[in-house]
């Protein structure tokens, strides 16, 4: 069975279905440094097949991940969905910003946009985020989100940490969802210079 992928807009961003055209940024991203915490650097090869079945991913769950345009230029700035594995405990909800694009509130824009769909479409009433204790700009990503850890939920490996998603009650019309929105706001908003580190 064929999977339409499904397009999502928001304020800045197109999630669009991976397509070859963009291997090249993915490739750079999960052979450099930047994908210690998610099992890599990997190598050529690694970073083929990984991208091989996140697009395969699509076909055999009927989700996967979206990979982040730019609205306006068409730039990607790095992938943003569920995932789920063979033997994974749960679906996860899950991204990776390529590095130039990382502290833009890309990664926040995206997954939020994606948790709804998922949530709104597919039924999902949770989600969890499985995270690097050492990747601290995840674990903020993923508290800005509503996540809290989870220590009773299964990990994948016995090294990772269960951050869980709200549910959708739990979301809808809340405070939450509405600081939310207003952070992303911030974000695209062009006089707005966030301090400090990359949060993304």
């Amino acid at each position: 069975m064929t999977h339409t992928i499904p397009v999502i807009e928001t304020r800045r961003l197109i999630l669009r279905g991976p397509e070859p055209e963009d291997y090249p940024d993915f490739k750079s991203t999960f052979t450099s440094y930047r994908a210690r915490f998610m099992g890599g650097p990997l190598n050529p090869y690694e970073a083929w097949m990984l991208y091989a079945a996140e697009i395969g991913h699509w076909q055999i769950r009927g989700y996967g991940m979206w990979m982040i345009h730019d609205k306006v230029t068409d730039e990607t700035y790095g992938m943003a969905g569920g995932w789920k594995p063979a033997k994974w405990p749960e679906a996860e909800i899950a991204w990776v910003i390529w590095p130039d694009a990382a502290g833009k509130g890309y990664a926040l824009e995206a997954t939020h946009a994606a948790r709804k769909h998922f949530y709104r479409y597919l039924g999902w009433e949770t989600a969890v985020s499985y995270i690097d204790p050492k990747n601290l700009d995840s674990i903020r990503l993923a508290e800005r989100l509503g996540a809290k850890k989870d220590p009773e939920a299964p990990t994948i490996d016995g090294n990772d940490a269960v951050y869980r998603h709200p549910s959708p009650a739990k979301l809808d019309g809340t405070q939450l969802a509405h600081g939310i929105d207003m952070e992303i706001a911030h974000y695209a908003d062009p006089l707005f210079k966030p301090k400090g580190w990359a949060i993304d």
